[in-house]
């Protein structure tokens, strides 16, 4: 009866979502997506004479630059000319948080893959054959590869951090259970479609355009700026969209323009620099491997009474957005759970590997992953199910943070009741109990995953976005963000608050490409904060012109303001249809001399974070929900497949369910990629060996989830997300960490004397030793 019950509540809801995913609005970008139409750096249309650049990296991942001949290669027919550090006419800087990462090398090279110089000529395959050319003399020095490594030998980007809450240390000796363990999660290359790029062009009275495939339009103009020693009003940066970012071009997006505009600073002529995929592999740095160690206690009745961790980012050889990511890590290293006593602490280690940056969960997920694997520890050792401990901690309503924010509208409880209910856990749990009895070369296992993540940029200076809407004279829109669209939907998200508020059909609609001249002094599009900031500066702009359109109508009707609403392009008063239509009005307030233009900024209210004592409110609000991950071994060959995952999920009140639906998919499906098969690997040299998509593995059709099913949790949504629907980004991926420990139980089911490890990726090799060794 319970099933069948069960069962018809998820019928139930499904159809719901179905019926609300129909209703939905697409993606707009889909069509010119499919048709080859959407345009990408690589397709601007490039002026006569346009040269192409290449970027002589160095082979070595420290040493110290003895010499370097460039004849052969400048001598080359077609080479225009090539660029080092003398070139530079301002600062050989682009380090954002910390000034340490030159543009080109000078005197030494810190990680293999390090520009040294720019190649420019007649075209990209002449350029890629005078690098050949070159040649290079460098004297080897120590290379470091691993954060262990690193600490231990002093290499350390900055100070470490720490959050704490209550008193750890005296509350482990009221603990009943303790225990100690260590982990590793490794990087994860981004593999955007796109690849980096930029394009430079000169203009009138040496200003120079930039297009670029960048996150940060401001981050690049400022950069330019600074090393080309010229205002930022000389640059000009334009995107039109990116072919994927996941945070790879948050930062790391900017060098290759600063390039570009250095050659066309020089040559006065555009300069086109797209890396191939191998350069881009080499060059660029990836999600931040961490080494940790953690030590968990908990009582009887498995409350976690205290936890303790310490995360060992490996940073690679420059800050690039290191520091924030570790920030990042510890707002999150205690997941959706409550821990009264906690004491966790980062630091960034300097390697000579590339500067790892931003990456989908910006360093979340590497703290997440390390709480999880605690908690699987202490279940194995006493003796429990892991969701005993997870259930048993969930956060409350205004429970503590260890970083001081009070926790407010909790979905943390209603997510993990809601996906147990629906999705019936116990039959669940009940057939992989029965398919484990009933085989013997292959076993099922099972893993719940909550996830609680910050919405915000938590150096709070950040949370700020501008928008510009222009009303034309026939009543069409104009609108211009600092949102950049990378396939995310924040353009169709723009279109939609406009469409609503003027209720005027989104065909009516465009949204302009970002632009630092239209919208200056940007955040970059990154901490899932896009719709929300840029969607609320939006919106703030739309109402002030509707105000002032009802002033106009209220004259013209000879009615009160109060009285007029839009509908489909007609004014009404009082609920009641007029004569008076949208584009009419236009032309009245024109008539009028009414400003049909908005440019409207927006601040996140009340968020703040104090960081001398790490403490604060730095999250707008927190995302949560709960997934349900079954995966089958194969315990022959180490391979396995995941079976479903069913997730219900905290969206708010979602705005457009299937754009945010395809977010969940996607963020899923990369985040199973980085903990069972994206394996990066660097030899001890510092050379990358997974450099191709033959020796890197990503998810393909044959390895995401036979079945995915999301739900959206029964929510409020919150005002402080546009529209109440919230964002949708980011905290899916963590979803995905639950497809390690469902792995991780399936080894148990077969080897009873397996010794639990948590070094991700679980590759089908580790699955191997995990099946076969200390089995009796």
């Amino acid at each position: 009866m319970h099933k069948n019950k069960t069962n018809n509540e998820l019928n139930t809801k499904l159809d719901a979502v179905s019926k609300s995913l129909k209703r939905s609005i697409k993606n707009l970008d889909s069509y010119t997506h499919v048709r080859g139409e959407s345009l990408y750096v690589d397709d601007v249309n490039m002026r006569q004479g346009t040269f192409h650049a290449v970027v002589f990296d160095s082979p070595k991942a420290h040493g110290k630059i003895k010499h370097i001949d460039y004849s052969k290669a400048e001598a080359l027919e077609g080479v225009i000319r090539i660029f080092s550090y003398k070139d530079i006419p301002g600062q050989n800087e682009i380090g954002g948080i910390i000034a340490d990462e030159p543009l080109f090398a000078e005197k030494d090279v810190h990680f293999w893959g390090m520009p040294i110089a720019l190649i420019v000529a007649k075209t990209e395959f002449i350029a890629r054959k005078a690098r050949g050319l070159i040649d290079i003399e460098i004297e080897d020095l120590p290379v470091i590869t691993t954060a262990k490594e690193a600490k231990a030998k002093g290499s350390f980007i900055n100070a470490p951090r720490s959050f704490s809450l209550g008193d750890s240390e005296k509350a482990f000796t009221n603990c009943d259970y303790i225990f100690e363990g260590e982990t590793f999660s490794n990087g994860q290359e981004h593999l955007y479609i796109e690849a980096q790029g930029a394009y430079a062009e000169p203009m009138e009275n040496g200003n120079i355009k930039i297009t670029s495939s960048t996150q940060g339009p401001t981050a690049v103009q400022k950069t330019v700026a600074r090393v080309l020693g010229v205002a930022m009003h000389k640059i000009e940066v334009d995107v039109t969209r990116l072919g994927g970012g996941f945070g790879g071009k948050e930062d790391q997006a900017t060098p290759w323009a600063v390039m570009a505009a250095l050659a066309t600073y020089h040559l006065n002529q555009s300069v086109k620099l797209i890396l191939n995929r191998h350069d881009d592999l080499r060059m660029t740095g990836k999600r931040h491997p961490y080494e940790s160690t953690y030590k968990i206690g908990l009582s009887k009745d498995l409350k976690i009474l205290a936890y303790e961790a310490e995360f060992l980012q490996n940073a690679g050889a420059a800050a690039d957005l290191s520091p924030a990511v570790a920030e990042r890590t510890l707002f999150h290293a205690t997941n959706s759970y409550y821990v009264p006593n906690v004491e966790v602490t980062v630091a960034s280690c300097r390697t000579n590997l590339p500067p790892n940056t931003a990456f989908r969960g910006f360093g979340g997920p590497q703290g997440m992953f390390v709480i999880e694997s605690a908690i699987a520890k202490a279940a194995h050792e006493i003796g429990v199910h892991p969701r005993a401990i997870q259930e048993a901690n969930l956060l409350d309503e205004n429970d503590t943070f260890s970083y001081g924010q009070i926790a407010k509208k909790v979905e943390a409880k209603n997510s993990w009741n809601s996906a147990k209910s629906i999705y019936d856990l116990d039959a669940l749990e009940q057939e992989v109990k029965d398919f484990n009895s009933n085989n013997s070369s292959f076993k099922k296992g099972i893993a719940l995953m909550p996830i609680c993540f910050g919405i915000s940029f938590t150096n709070t200076p950040m949370n700020h976005a501008r928008a510009l809407v222009h009303i034309y004279l026939d009543g069409s829109v104009g609108i211009s963000t600092a949102a950049v669209e990378m396939g995310q939907g924040v353009n169709t998200k723009m279109m939609q608050i406009a469409a609503n508020v003027f209720s005027i059909p989104i065909e009516k609609i465009k949204i302009e490409t970002t632009n630092t001249t239209r919208v200056a002094n940007t955040s970059p599009s990154a901490a899932s904060s896009t719709a929300d900031l840029n969607g609320k500066a939006t919106l703030m702009a739309c109402n002030a012109l509707v105000e002032r359109l009802k002033l106009v109508a209220s004259e013209d009707l000879n009615v009160s303001e109060k009285d007029i609403t839009f509908k489909n392009e007609v004014i009404y008063v009082n609920d009641k249809k007029t004569d008076l239509t949208w584009t009419e009005l236009i032309s009245k307030a024109m008539l009028k001399r009414v400003a049909l233009t908005e440019n409207a900024h927006y601040a996140t209210p009340e968020i703040h974070f104090d960081k001398t004592k790490e403490k604060g409110h730095p999250f707008a609000y927190h995302v949560y929900g709960t997934a349900i991950t079954t995966v089958t071994v194969d315990c022959t060959r180490g391979t396995y497949e995941f079976d479903s995952v069913k997730i219900v999920h905290d969206y708010g009140k979602s705005m457009s369910e299937g754009i945010d639906l395809g977010q969940v998919e996607g963020a899923l499906a990369q985040g199973i990629g980085w903990m069972t098969m994206e394996e990066i690997a660097y030899n001890e040299d510092g050379r990358l060996l997974s450099n191709a998509l033959s020796t890197y593995k990503i998810p393909d059709i044959f390895s995401v989830p036979k079945d995915v099913e999301v739900i959206p949790v029964e929510t409020q949504g919150h005002e402080l997300a546009i529209l109440k629907s919230k964002a949708v980004g980011e905290p899916p991926l963590m979803y995905g960490i639950g497809a390690y420990f469902a792995i991780q139980n399936a080894i148990k089911a077969f080897n009873p004397n397996y010794d639990l490890k948590f070094h991700a990726p679980m590759t089908p090799e580790k699955v191997l030793m995990g099946l076969y060794g200390n089995k009796k």
